[in-house]
């Protein structure tokens, strides 16, 4: 008898377990039913990154003066800097440079400390490739710039999660009836288009009054 009660607890507690685990997944499916959604159709739509954005190192060929700063501060060494010494000039002539995207932490570290300002981040993400040996850019593809994504006519450039309230910082958590902290760019169009109009009809009241003011013979 003893040992059926014993089975019966176990089998109670087990109950209640699976039961505050159903609670407690249906109240994060329900906390995430009422926030807004962030789906993106990406390559259509494509969010505009933030201005600290570290995104594809771009690299000026003329700028470098092969000091190899950028080597030692990388934390895995990562970019080649091929050079030879020119005997006449007693100064290092830069042959090629190179940087492998498959590897890089993006850091940023070498930006920051290149004596010359010869390399800076861009917004370009898109890196993904077939084959990662693609992914070792050499001097000619580092100084490519990338298609910015507010000029890019195939797409739509998104800023909506940008404006976000005061210390909100996951979109998912902003509900659709919140006040953000700034306006969409589509809103800001719109204001411009009214305050225009607005603008032309108090020119043409103006003119109309100054016209009958001042009449012709």
């Amino acid at each position: 008898m003893l040992g059926f009660l014993e089975k019966v607890a176990d089998y109670t507690k087990e109950v209640v377990s699976a039961a505050k685990y159903l609670v407690d997944g249906l109240g994060v499916t329900f906390d995430h039913m009422r926030r807004r959604p962030v789906t993106v159709q990406y390559p259509y739509e494509k969010l505009i990154p933030s201005e600290r954005y570290r995104g594809r190192i771009h690299y000026e060929f003329d700028k470098c003066i092969a000091c190899e700063v950028c080597v030692r501060v990388c934390p895995i060494n990562l970019p080649v800097v091929d050079w030879v010494m020119n005997k006449e000039t007693k100064k290092k002539e830069l042959r090629n440079y190179s940087i492998d995207f498959g590897a890089c932490i993006f850091c940023g570290n070498c930006v920051e400390y290149c004596p010359t300002n010869c390399l800076s981040m861009t917004e370009e993400y898109e890196l993904a490739a077939f084959d990662r040996h693609s992914l070792n850019y050499d001097n000619v593809a580092l100084g490519r710039l990338p298609t910015s994504v507010t000029s890019d006519p195939s797409v739509r450039s998104l800023r909506e999660l940008a404006y976000l309230p005061e210390g909100i910082i996951d979109p998912h958590e902003l509900n659709a009836n919140q006040k953000r902290a700034g306006k969409l760019p589509s809103q800001i169009i719109n204001e411009l288009k009214a305050e225009k109009s607005q603008e032309e009809d108090n020119n043409h009241s103006s003119n109309m009054v100054s016209n009958k003011s001042n009449p012709t013979n």
